[in-house]
């Protein structure tokens, strides 16, 4: 019987058999199907994520730029930027040397982008008065619309050890800055060149107070945003002026008074 059990038993899955035969092979070919459109995918993913190298570095530089806007250059670590860029530190060794040379190319591009848009801004046959609106107006956009640039911008400006590129914005700034002041002056064919040099030296004592009167109150805008833009920006423009021009009447203070 057991033989005869086992016979049976065989014969029966052997009779089953062609039955289960097309649907063994639907399974088959579905879970193929099914395997294939996976790895598809997969590779599909994989070239997705590849980018060109320019691709990677803006990508990189992107990233660089919110941490050392954010955290500053000296609590920055290349640890921080791959992270943010989610890269492995490996890959983005490969694109930059070490944080200093990261550093220099964020720099590099804030100063293009900001003196670009200075230089946009500034229209010689404008009054100067509008000019300096003119200026004033562009360092409100930039900040708005690139506020990890412009934290960076304010952290380092003042700091060229760390960033060199910087002090070049901060003489760009100056040097746009002193060609408004002395516009009229050196177009005077009655100045003597004397004359001359002491508008410019006075213009180059004058510039500093001027751009860091405007990024402060661009700063202080961002920290208070409740108070309307317009009314910042002719506050910033009025003390610059309104200052420029008591001095330019000969205004000085009188040291021999007392409070």
């Amino acid at each position: 019987m057991t033989d005869g059990t086992g016979d049976a038993g065989d014969a029966g899955d052997a009779a089953a058999a062609p039955d289960e035969g097309p649907e063994a092979a639907a399974l088959a070919a579905g879970a193929a199907a099914g395997a294939a459109a996976g790895a598809a995918a997969g590779a599909g993913a994989g070239a997705r994520r590849r980018m060109s190298h320019a691709r990677r570095r803006e990508q990189l530089l992107a990233a660089a730029l919110g941490e050392f806007g954010r955290r500053g250059y000296h609590l920055t670590q290349m640890d921080h930027v791959a992270a943010a860029a989610r890269v492995s530190k490996a890959l983005l060794y490969q694109h930059f040397g070490s944080k200093e040379e990261l550093f220099v190319e964020v720099t590099e591009m804030i100063v293009t982008e900001l003196t670009g848009r200075l230089n946009a801004a500034v229209a010689p046959a404008r009054e100067s008065v509008d000019n300096i609106a003119a200026i004033v107006g562009a360092l409100f956009d930039y900040a708005t619309e690139e506020p990890d640039a412009w934290a960076l911008v304010i952290r380092h400006l003042d700091k060229p050890e760390v960033g060199p590129g910087l002090h070049e914005l901060r003489e760009r700034m100056g040097t746009a800055l002193a060609d408004i002041l002395l516009r009229r002056r050196r177009a005077d064919p009655a100045l003597s060149p004397a004359a001359l040099e002491v508008n410019e030296r006075r213009a180059r004592l004058l510039v500093p107070l001027m751009y860091g009167a405007m990024l402060s109150m661009v700063s202080w805008w961002l920290e208070h945003p409740d108070t309307p833009r317009e009314r910042a920006e002719r506050m910033a423009v009025e003390f610059i002026w309104l200052g420029l021009d008591r001095l330019r009447h000969g205004e000085r203070l009188d040291r021999s008074r007392k409070a």
